[in-house]
């Protein structure tokens, strides 16, 4: 991939909005855990930490790239990133077990650790989206860097007020997914012969993860309420 292509910048910002969606998660586990830390070391560990977990992510990237090659395993992946959109839409962000340290390298440590246990979406999220070109892979999470550390809580209040652009990020994701699938070497030339079902097989898979998605946040929504509902009425004294 030539690096003046236009197909290289349009991946590399595919590589960066994918980070963009799914570093939110890792900017909550780098907070709770330096969370009780003082203040004078609280940047010390998020720096270190973040360093220490974007290396890790890096390397684990590179690997999945080289095992993207290997027969089917371009379209498990994709499977496997088809669920990752969806979780994009449907997690409630539940980050409660994450323990906070009161100490420097322990806080670094749960952050790297956490972060690697967490991390997967986004290692397999650009593998795929790089298209196996490893330069794209080190510049696209290298610039990850900073968007954990200093963009990912902005992002996060972003999102909170602008709830829809989450569902550009999952249809995103869903793309690289199903073009992930179509590229598997099985199945590509049946889609480079029929160019009509590769694009349908495209935008049914985003329609999916889009619909599935909106009505899971809708009984999540409406089961958050009803708990509010029942918290309320059992707060209020009886009355004779």
């Amino acid at each position: 991939m030539d690096l003046f292509q236009a197909t290289f910048w349009f991946s590399l910002l595919n590589i960066i909005f994918i980070d963009l969606i799914l570093a939110g998660d890792n900017a909550i586990v780098i907070g709770m855990a330096a969370r009780k830390l003082p203040h004078t070391v609280q940047k010390k560990a998020i720096l270190y930490g973040t360093a220490g977990a974007v290396v890790l992510r890096i390397l684990a990237t590179l690997v999945v790239v080289w095992l993207l090659g290997i027969p089917w395993l371009l379209a498990v992946g994709g499977v496997m990133l088809i669920f990752i959109a969806y979780k994009v839409l449907a997690d409630d962000g539940d980050h409660d077990t994450i323990e906070a340290k009161d100490k420097l390298w322990p806080a670094v440590r749960t952050i790297v650790i956490a972060d690697a246990a967490m991390g997967l979406d986004n290692v397999i999220a650009v593998a795929g989206a790089s298209g196996q070109h490893t330069i794209l892979v080190v510049i696209g999470l290298l610039i990850s860097v900073p968007i954990v550390v200093w963009g990912s809580t902005i992002f996060i209040k972003i999102l909170g007020r602008f709830p829809w652009i989450a569902y550009i990020g999952a249809a995103v994701l869903a793309y690289t997914a199903s073009h992930m699938i179509t590229e598997e070497p099985h199945f590509l030339p049946f889609f480079e012969e029929h160019v009509v079902l590769r694009i349908l097989f495209i935008a049914l898979v985003i329609a999916a993860v889009l619909i599935a998605g909106y009505f899971k946040k809708a009984r999540q929504k409406k089961r958050r309420k009803e708990a509010e509902a029942a918290r309320g009425s059992s707060s209020r004294p009886a009355t004779r």
